[in-house]
C-alpha cells in the first residue's frame, strides 16, 4: 500500500537542525502560554482551592480561568493577586519609551469589578501538541 503524504512530523524532522532547533524553542513557548496561568499557582504553590477562597469564587471556576486563552484584563489581575503577586502592563509603541500600566482601572479613573461578580468568560478549547507544534513550525 503506498503512503499518501507525509506527517507533520516527518516534514519537521526533513528540516534543517537549527531550523528543528527554532520551532522546538518556539513549540516550548507556545506550549508554556497554554499553561502559564496553571504553573505560575503551583510557582506560588498556591492550590485551585486557596485561589478560589481568595476570588470568592468555586474552585471549577479557578480551573476554567486557568483555561482560558482570553480574559479580561481584571480577571487576570485578581488572580495573580491571590496567588501573591502584582500584574504590570507594559506598552511599547514606536518611537516612544515603555510605559507601566500598573493598574489598569486606576490608571482609567475607575476600578474593575471583583471576578465573582463578573459574567463568565468563554474560555477557548486548549490546543493540541500538534497544532502547536504546527503553529510553531510556521507550517499552519
Amino acid at each position: 500500500m503506498k503512503k499518501m503524504g507525509r506527517t507533520l512530523g516527518e516534514m519537521i524532522d526533513a528540516l534543517p537542525r537549527q531550523r528543528r532547533e527554532r520551532i522546538d524553542a518556539r513549540y516550548r513557548e507556545l506550549r508554556d502560554e497554554v499553561e502559564s496561568l496553571r504553573e505560575l499557582r503551583r510557582a506560588a504553590g498556591k492550590a485551585q482551592a486557596d485561589i478560589a477562597a481568595t476570588l470568592k469564587i468555586k474552585q471549577p471556576s479557578v480551573s476554567k480561568i486557568e483555561k482560558q486563552t482570553d480574559m479580561y484584563l481584571s480577571t487576570l489581575r485578581s488572580y495573580v493577586e491571590a496567588i501573591g503577586g502584582e500584574l504590570d502592563l507594559v506598552v511599547r509603541m514606536p518611537s516612544r519609551r515603555a510605559v507601566h500600566l500598573r493598574r489598569l482601572g486606576e490608571a482609567l479613573g475607575g476600578s474593575a469589578k471583583p471576578v465573582a461578580r463578573r459574567r463568565a468568560a468563554r474560555s477557548s478549547p486548549k490546543r493540541s501538541t500538534k497544532s502547536l507544534r504546527k503553529r510553531a513550525s510556521g507550517l499552519a
